[in-house]
Parts: C-alpha cells; sequence; structure tokens
C-alpha cells in the first residue's frame, strides 16, 4: 500500500553465519588466498629460506610447467592419467551407486553388505599394491584396480547415507498411493536422494586424484605420476611441482564441471531465495 516503508536492509558484514556473501566477494577472496600462497612462496625463495633446488620459486616452475605443455609427451601424458581416472571412476560409480541405493532403501540388503564394505573402507589402497601387481602384471590393470578400489567403498558409504535421509513421508504417501516397491524405489527414493549423491560423487572424484600419483608410480609407464616419478631420479624438482600444479588445477576443473552438472540437473536447489 501507498505510504508504506520498507524495512532498512541489514548490511552485509564480514562475519555472518551462514549468509551468503556477495558473488564478486567469492572471486576476490578467493584470488587473494592464491595471492598470499604463491606470495610467501616467492618470498621464501627470495630469502633464502627455501632452498631452490628442492623449492624452486613459483615463477620457475609455472615457467616449467608451460615448457612441459608445448611438449607432445607430457600431453599424452596428460590424457591417460585423465582416461585413468574416469575409467576407474566411472567403474566405482556402476557398482557403488545401485548398491549404496539399495542398502539404503531395505534394511535386509544393509544388514547383509554393510560389515562387509565397512570392512573394506578401513584397509588402504596402497596396501593392495604388491598383490595387484601379482594379480595384474605391470599394466594398465593394476592401476586402475587402484583407483577402483580407493573410490568404491567409500562411495557406497556415502551414497546409502543419503538414501537412508530421503523423508519417510515420501515414501509412505506413495505408499497410500498405490506404488508398488520399484515404483517407490524408482519415482521417490532415487529422484530424491539424487541431488546428495551427486554430491558425493563430487567429493570422490577428488579422492581418486589424490591417488593418481600412487597408482602411476606403479610400474612407471606414463601419465603425470610417471613423469614426476623421473623427474625425481634427476632432482628436476621444478618438473615435480609443476606436475603438483597440474593435478590441482585437473582436479579444480573436474570439480567444477561436477559443481555444473549439479546446477544443470538440479537447478531447483540453486534458486536464490
Amino acid at each position: 500500500m501507498a505510504g508504506e516503508t520498507r524495512p532498512a536492509r541489514r548490511p552485509q558484514r564480514w562475519f555472518e553465519f551462514r549468509r551468503p556473501i556477495p558473488a564478486a566477494w567469492v572471486w576476490i577472496l578467493g584470488g587473494a588466498a592464491w595471492v598470499v600462497f604463491f606470495g610467501l612462496w616467492e618470498w621464501a625463495n627470495a630469502s633464502g629460506a627455501a632452498n631452490d633446488l628442492l623449492l624452486p620459486p613459483p615463477h620457475l616452475v609455472i615457467a616449467k610447467l608451460a615448457e612441459l605443455l608445448s611438449g607432445q609427451e607430457f600431453l599424452r601424458d596428460i590424457l591417460d592419467s585423465i582416461l585413468r581416472i574416469l575409467g576407474s571412476f566411472v567403474g566405482a560409480c556402476v557398482i557403488a551407486l545401485p548398491l549404496g541405493v539399495l542398502m539404503g532403501s531395505f534394511p535386509t540388503v544393509e544388514a547383509f553388505f554393510n560389515p562387509f564394505v565397512s570392512a573394506w573402507r578401513y584397509l588402504p589402497a596402497t596396501s593392495f599394491i604388491p598383490v595387484l601387481l601379482m594379480w595384474f602384471g605391470t599394466g594398465e590393470e593394476p592401476k586402475l584396480a587402484l583407483l577402483f578400489i580407493g573410490v568404491v567403498f567409500f562411495l557406497i558409504t556415502l551414497t546409502m547415507d543419503h538414501t537412508q535421509q530421503v523423508r519417510g513421508e515420501l515414501i509412505d504417501t506413495a505408499m497410500t498411493l498405490g506404488a508398488n516397491r520399484g515404483q517407490i524405489l524408482w519415482t521417490v527414493i532415487v529422484p530424491a536422494a539424487m541431488p546428495n549423491i551427486v554430491v558425493a560423487m563430487r567429493q570422490m572424484l577428488a579422492v581418486s586424484w589424490t591417488y593418481l600419483v600412487i597408482a602411476e608410480i606403479v610400474a612407471q609407464t606414463t601419465g603425470i605420476g610417471a613423469m614426476m616419478w623421473r623427474a625425481r631420479r634427476f632432482l628436476h624438482t621444478d618438473e615435480i611441482m609443476a606436475g603438483i600444479i597440474l593435478i590441482g588445477f585437473l582436479g579444480v576443473l573436474f570439480d567444477s564441471l561436477f559443481r555444473l552438472v549439479h546446477r544443470l540437473l538440479f537447478p531447483y536447489l540453486h534458486e536464490r531465495r
């Protein structure tokens, strides 16, 4: 109505509990963290606090990364690493997502599988390297198997947990309307749990990248990790640091792609309120 006054909007403060901040702040603060990181790194070398042989300054590492990227061999290494990550992760999802949904939906399935899955979660994937080499030799199989083992059991558990968080009222309503178990599973439980399951997939893909170097050290052939291990023999620390930075960049890139997929699949969860 005419004459009504709207309440004054509270100014944005630096520290607010769970209050969204402007997009400009996100970019500025995120960039500032990297400026501080590389600034301290550069200062450590300039002041003599860091040994240039063991920790080259960032400008030399970036220059070495640009040099490596200009060569066809390193580009093939990058492609091989990406294919290993994607192949092992897709394989883990094929097993983990259906099993996790069933475990989260039916207590009998959980009672059967959960003790087994929980035990495997506490076994370090790297402890399987000797036996994987004996089983599969020195080809691609042990690398893919190691990356698979490092992800699949955690992804099963996360998928089960997110499925169990689906509200019981939704299931009860579907049963009241006469839906059978298959209809409830595919039209109620899976759609309700899927947004959080996609988030779990994004988190576990990050874990998969952390195993990459270890997997590629196994029977060194190609890949970013193999390049870093070869550089270690000749104390080429700048190449090792360049590989670390590249893996971090690729991890952030794939994480951003997963975020984009989440926005496209579930736009209603990202609407501003």
